[in-house]
């Protein structure tokens, strides 16, 4: 017999939660396209308890599942998206432009709570209180819908511009390293959503 799925985030605790708002990113390791923020708040205990059980960090989600759980954060939540292009990134490093995108999504909340986002660095440029919290889309509720918001549309971006750049295999890798886009950036050079700081060595375009 199969045992029982145990949610991350117990409702039956939902008290215990932050009343927060929880920031994260996508895309920081892709080779193109632009980081992708989304910062959510809600108060754990008053969004529908099986919306609560289901969040979980955006990479251990079914695909289906997070497109199907991204229209319902944004039904319960206060919800933002904020970006890093390609140009960013360039210029000012990949973490400086997520850290950028993540202090434009907490501000497009206009919100004063406290923000917990995941990873080591807080957000600069802030006036409310701001903490890092390493492995925090398994740990808050608020981080782990914001990695499936920032992740569900990231992921339909890519796959848009897939259809204007086919030879890199974006449908299917959404601007990860993978062998299929390695070897289309060997054959066909770079595109103009490349990362150059990432991808030199690949040819130009």
């Amino acid at each position: 017999m199969a045992r029982p799925v145990v949610p991350v985030f117990d409702p039956a605790r939902a008290a215990e939660y932050p009343v927060a708002i929880g920031c994260d990113e996508v895309g920081r390791g892709a080779l193109c396209g632009p980081v992708v923020v989304a910062a959510v708040f809600f108060d754990p205990a008053a969004i529908p308890p099986a919306l609560l059980a289901a969040l979980d960090d955006s990479k251990k989600l079914p695909e289906s599942v997070r497109d199907a759980l991204s229209p319902l954060i944004r039904a319960h939540a206060r919800v933002a998206l904020a970006a890093g292009s390609r140009e960013l990134v360039d210029r000012i490093n990949v973490r400086a432009a997520t850290l950028d995108a993540m202090r434009r999504a907490v501000l497009r909340l206009r919100l004063d709570g406290p923000v917990l986002v995941d990873g080591r660095d807080a957000i600069p440029g802030l006036s409310q209180p701001c903490r890092a919290v390493i492995g925090g889309d398994r740990l808050v509720p608020q981080i782990a819908a914001a990695s499936i918001v920032a992740k569900t549309f990231r992921d339909r971006l890519m796959r848009v511009l897939a259809r204007r750049y086919p030879d890199y295999a974006w449908e299917r890798n959404v601007g990860y390293g993978t062998a299929a886009h390695r070897a289309g950036l060997f054959a066909r050079g770079r595109s103009p959503h490349h990362r150059l700081t990432f991808t030199r060595g690949f040819g130009a375009r």
